[in-house]
């Protein structure tokens, strides 16, 4: 990802040790959160019927797949004196960075152009926003992403620089040029015009067809919140991929001295680009209740599902001592007592009643 190695660079000991921090909480924020993403979009059902819910389960596949293959492999060029993972996974690991890359910023693009058609054209685009071509849509989207991210796999060499291994470009300066600059045109560029036109015109239909002091529909709304989750996310790649860009570009074209401050920056630069993996799962926490709901259900399953006690819900519809009528008591117990409890009560007769208030044995009372 980056044009030279930490072991050319200035060393700097407490970088080493901020960098494994902040690469760890990345890593770790960025595996569980669109983890649950994932698991939110595909354990509602509703993925397959909603054209916005794909894309973002496309983009959260993307961030997964980048925090997985690069992050942990990009976090040791600063952190060890050089490329401890031989020929292969340095041309690999530096070809997923790209394909994730133009995975993402291909998918904003993409939804952008969704969110438009659904606020101003919502009747006449439901021929055209289906699941059926949003699946089209994502096919496309790796497709390009595979084309425009292959050159990457013989982009980088491992060499051998003062008796150790590091990863860096091996094409010639010109041939590095082309397509790094193709990269930040087609990778960046392009998506953020379509985005920048798209949400304006977005943004510009909902404040100007639509008087804000008038009630709106649920449905209006709910296009609303969705519309506004996703402009965060778009605002938030382009800030923070944008420095790693711009060192690229100096570093092929500037004055871009080895020393503190460049170093500094650069690192500053891939800890924001990495850091955007991990930051669309916390928008959609804070900004959509749908997933605020999803996270908390994907939760209960994992809690009841580690617990090693069954909770029994027992619902008391007449008075009973010590009870409110219609209250619920929750009582927690091990499974073989429970189940042990409620055979006895289906085997024991039951009391005839002698007046209006009935008698009920509750499996969490100790009574014969």
């Amino acid at each position: 990802m980056g044009h030279w190695n930490a072991s050319e660079s200035y060393q700097l000991n407490p970088a080493s040790v901020i960098v494994s921090v902040v690469f760890s909480l990345i890593f770790l924020l960025g595996t569980i959160g669109n983890s649950l993403v994932l698991a939110v979009l595909l354990r509602s059902g509703q993925v397959g019927y909603n054209t916005t819910n794909l894309f973002i389960l496309n983009l959260s596949v993307a961030d997964f797949f980048f925090i997985i293959f690069c992050v942990p492999f990009q976090a040791t060029i600063y952190s060890l004196e050089g490329w401890v993972f031989g020929s292969f996974m340095c041309k690999v690991v530096h070809f997923f960075i790209n394909l994730t890359m133009y995975a993402s910023s291909f998918t904003l693009a993409a939804v952008s152009v969704d969110r438009y058609l659904a606020i101003r054209y919502p009747l006449r685009s439901r021929e055209l926003r289906t699941p059926c071509n949003a699946i089209v849509a994502m096919v496309v989207i790796w497709g390009l992403s595979l084309v425009f991210a292959g050159p990457y796999l013989s982009y980088y060499d491992l060499i051998d620089f003062e008796n150790s291994n590091v990863c860096v470009p091996g094409w010639e300066e010109h041939n590095r040029k082309v397509l790094d600059t193709c990269t930040f045109v087609f990778g960046y560029v392009i998506p953020v015009l379509i985005v920048s036109l798209s949400y304006t015109r977005t943004i510009k239909y909902l404040w100007t067809a639509v008087d804000p002091l008038d009630g709106m529909s649920e449905s209006k709304r709910a296009k609303r919140k969705v519309t506004k989750m996703i402009i965060i996310v778009t605002v938030l790649f382009c800030i923070c991929w944008l420095p790693y860009h711009v060192v690229i570009l100096c570093y092929l074209y500037g004055d871009f001295p080895f020393n503190q401050t460049t170093y500094a920056f650069r690192l500053l630069s891939h800890c924001m680009a990495y850091a955007n993996s991990c930051l669309n799962p916390i928008v959609y926490a804070l900004v959509s209740k749908h997933f605020r709901k999803g996270f908390k259900k994907v939760f209960s399953c994992i809690l009841s599902k580690k617990g090693r006690n069954k909770v029994h819900v027992v619902h008391v519809a007449n008075t009973v001592p010590g009870f409110e009528a219609g209250s619920t008591e929750v009582s927690q117990m091990n499974e073989e007592n429970a189940r042990q409890n409620e055979n006895e009560m289906v085997n024991r007769p039951l009391a005839k009643p002698q007046d209006t208030t009935m008698t009920i044995t509750l499996p969490f009372q100790n009574q014969p």
